[in-house]
């Protein structure tokens, strides 16, 4: 059963995996979710776990000890997936969703303020049991990296097999499907009445000529993608 571990300090960020499919995947024994709050390893009577930067600037940055002793306490002796949300780090996409998803422990820190101590990065990229991935959702900034765990998580989980109800709904969506090797997004879908607001079903898809459907569909995906460049 896949493992992971999610550190922040606002940990009731993640009772939405609770919730739909992934709180059905938790229930049964799919996936192993644990939460834990990056204060409990914080010392002084504020718990503080950060400080004023180095060189001067803006913001405050996350202090390393804490973050070392949560990482420390949930690692195992086996390969450990640290993912460190950033908005410098590497694009989250499909591909990437498909890779973690065949991970068996990922740990998620959920950066805040201006980000964690490199030197966080650096530690943990030398342990030879640690693989480090730096990772980001996309081209703007949010608060913390709760949000972006979240989307992550969605896109990871749902490829775990015994999770989605029907496994051939991954074959036919966005960023899966493929025309001459090139990752395209899903065409459009439709479902009944056949009429509605004076706007009606594509009479290709009533005609129950599979062959036609099939091209129809890959014709819309490929001018789909084409129109979100």
């Amino acid at each position: 059963m896949p493992k992971y571990d999610l550190i922040s300090i606002f940990p009731g960020y993640f009772s939405a995996l609770d919730l739909s499919l992934i709180g059905k995947a938790r229930a049964s024994g799919l996936v192993n979710i644990s939460v834990h709050d990056l204060r409990d390893h914080a010392g002084g009577i504020h718990k503080s776990v950060d400080d004023t930067p180095y060189g001067g600037g803006a913001g405050m940055v996350m202090s390393p000890e804490p973050w070392g002793k949560a990482i420390d306490e949930v690692a195992t002796s086996q390969a450990n997936h640290l993912v460190i949300l950033t908005p410098a780090g590497k694009k989250f996409d499909q591909a990437m969703a498909q890779e973690f998803a065949s991970f068996e422990h990922l740990i998620f820190a959920c950066g805040r303020y201006e980000g964690i101590d490199h030197r966080v990065t650096e530690f943990y990229s030398s342990q030879p049991q640690f693989i480090v991935h730096e990772v980001s959702i996309g081209d703007y900034v949010l608060n913390g990296g709760e949000v972006a765990t979240l989307v992550m998580l969605e896109a990871i989980i749902r490829l775990i097999p015994g999770v989605l109800g029907n496994p051939e709904s991954l074959a036919e969506e966005s960023h899966t499907l493929t025309v001459e090797g090139e990752a395209i997004v899903e065409y459009p879908n439709y479902t009944k009445p056949v009429e509605w607001r004076g706007l009606s079903v594509p009479e290709i898809l009533l005609s129950g000529n599979h062959g036609a459907i099939k091209a129809y569909r890959t014709q819309e995906a490929v001018k789909r993608t084409q129109n979100r460049e």
